[in-house]
């Protein structure tokens, strides 16, 4: 019998994050404490940049961005935010979207499941994103079970379960 083999990825839908990015434009365009503030959320090529007249707006904006963000069902793990800084008269902040898996990451993932993971369990480094593979389904659903619980600085999915 072939081995089973599942793929674990870190991506993020665009298309989501440009529903969530719109349904923040919507609040902060209505809510009256955004109000003459030059509150404004767009993207700036692949990032996401946030604009207000205040560290303290600026900051609000940014909250406004990561609810809509956990509504959408986007981890905020995939979301890579600066500190605010000064431009002018204004206050900006930039955030990016991580897209794969690190090669520290994924080094520390492949740690975790040959340390703490099922005997049978053999997992492997293929660019941006891991393929595991085992004789055993349970042992697979083990080891995602065993990821999803860890503590880890990046958004993980488990997909091409065969």
């Amino acid at each position: 019998m072939a081995d089973s083999t599942f793929d674990i990825v870190s991506k993020v839908d665009k298309m989501e994050a440009d529903n969530a990015l719109h349904q923040a434009q919507k609040e902060i365009a209505q809510r009256y404490d955004f109000k003459n503030v030059g509150a404004s959320v767009d993207w700036s090529g692949e990032k996401l940049l946030m604009k207000a007249s205040s560290e303290e707006r600026v900051k609000a904006v940014l909250e406004v961005l990561e609810s809509k963000f956990i509504k959408r069902g986007i981890s905020l793990r995939s979301l890579d935010t600066g500190e605010p800084y000064a431009s002018g008269k204004e206050y900006r902040i930039e955030a990016g979207l991580k897209n794969g898996i690190a090669q520290d990451d994924a080094k520390k993932i492949n740690k975790i499941i040959r340390d703490e993971g099922p005997k049978g369990v053999k997992s492997q480094i293929q660019g941006d994103e891991l393929r595991v593979s085992s004789k055993s389904r349970d042992d697979l659903q083990a080891t995602m079970a065993l990821l999803k619980g860890a503590d880890l600085d990046v958004d993980l999915q488990f997909v091409n379960f065969r």
